[in-house]
């Protein structure tokens, strides 16, 4: 069935605005050529996009044979999102212009075991923090998706998998967010914001299979099937941090434990004690996710006995977790993100690859995350951003 005239126009606009976003300012006559319109129709989609406040004119085409033609920009003031990035430690808050350029951050510390705050105190000023770093208002805010550990049980809304994240898992947070910010609040596995922005801006653009295995403060995995996120049935899909698998010790009532075999066997606080049962003794100190990193990037920088040991035994770990995944998904691309992987770069990354062939049947390509300053709020944005501009630019209304 033929659309009508408004959906047209609609689908149109929208082509224009989603180049505009992916090459920057273009012409008329550009937009034309790129949507298949001629420059008629190209010139009322720019006066009626321009109308409507999500389109600007920018300067103009230099340097080419004949007249300068003028150029045209999605306006990056038309609308904004947010996002959250939650640890522990800290909460790590962003605004982005719809553009998705970064225009404002803020860290807001969180430490200790009983917060000193209430978590709805805590998560407004973090957004306020980063809304007055981008000389906003809370108001101006469209969306704002935040990522935590673990997931909030589509059933019953309370934070599943995540035992270590303080004030969290109160029956009525979400409500009480929900009253105390004043637009739509998404929330989202920290793990599967990584996904997301390895997908649209990182190692996983242009695949729809993709598994994504995450080591820094936790072992965890994303899962993208159909170029889509499979959270499963409670959101705990992915937590293969509590995966039995061989040469760990059978880990029993995981959620209390807050650990598994995986986790004890490849996750990085793993590392530093592999590093002693070897016989290393120039460990450096610190947290141990960053420790763990430390070690990782020497072992693939420093070639000695020990650090090839450490580094071929690590990838062995790695692979044996591994090996059950890609089993089961037959993914088309592994991911390997979060620090006590990236560490390793391309040396760890080819010693995972050869283990997980000898162990597994499916045979999946093995790439290291391109998305390395925080990679969870990088996602959260751009989870943010996409639900925003399907809002904002809907021209059909």
């Amino acid at each position: 069935m033929a659309g009508t005239p408004r959906t047209l126009r609609a689908m149109n606009d929208r082509a224009a605005l989603d180049l505009l976003l992916e090459h920057g300012p273009l012409s008329r006559t550009r937009i034309g050529k790129l949507t298949g319109l001629s420059k008629p129709t190209a010139s009322q989609l720019l006066a009626r996009l321009e109308a409507s406040g999500l389109v600007l004119a920018t300067g103009t085409t230099e340097g080419r044979p004949g007249p300068n033609a003028q150029l045209y920009e999605v306006d990056p003031t038309a609308a904004y999102a947010a996002g959250l990035d939650v640890t522990p430690e800290r909460i790590l808050a962003a605004v982005a212009d719809i553009t998705g350029r970064t225009i404002g951050s803020f860290e807001l510390p969180t430490p200790g075991r009983r917060p000193a705050q209430p978590v709805v105190q805590q998560v407004t000023d973090a957004l306020d923090g980063a809304v007055k770093a981008a000389g906003l208002a809370r108001g101006d805010v469209h969306r704002l998706v935040i990522g935590t550990p673990g997931a909030f049980d589509p059933g019953t809304g309370r934070l599943r998998y995540a035992s270590h994240l303080p004030g969290w898992h109160t029956p009525a947070l979400l409500g009480e967010l929900a009253a105390a910010l004043p637009m739509p609040v998404e929330y989202e596995n920290d793990v599967n914001l990584v996904a997301v922005a390895e997908q649209r801006l990182g190692a996983a653009r242009g695949h729809e299979d993709f598994v994504l295995l995450w080591n820094e403060g936790g072992l965890g995995a994303a899962l993208v099937l159909g170029g889509r996120l499979h959270r499963g049935w409670t959101g705990g899909a992915g937590e293969v941090g509590f995966l039995p698998v061989p040469g760990a010790p059978l880990v029993r009532q995981v959620r209390k434990a807050n650990s598994g075999g995986y986790q004890e066997l490849a996750g990085s606080q793993a590392i530093p004690h592999l590093a002693r049962e070897l016989g290393m003794t120039d460990i450096p100190s610190g947290p141990y996710a960053e420790v763990a990193a430390a070690l990782v990037e020497r072992a693939a920088t420093e070639d000695t006995v020990l650090n090839r040991l450490l580094l071929e035994t690590y990838a062995t770990r790695l692979a044996t977790g591994l090996a059950s995944l890609v089993s089961v998904l037959d993914p088309e691309l592994v991911v390997l993100s979060g620090a006590s992987l990236t560490a390793g770069g391309d040396t760890l990354r080819a010693l995972v690859q050869a283990e997980l062939e000898e162990l597994a049947a499916s045979r999946p390509r093995l790439v290291v995350g391109d998305v390395h300053e925080h990679p969870v709020l990088r996602g959260a944005l751009e989870s943010a951003l996409a639900a925003t501009r399907d809002e904002v630019f809907d021209t059909s209304r």
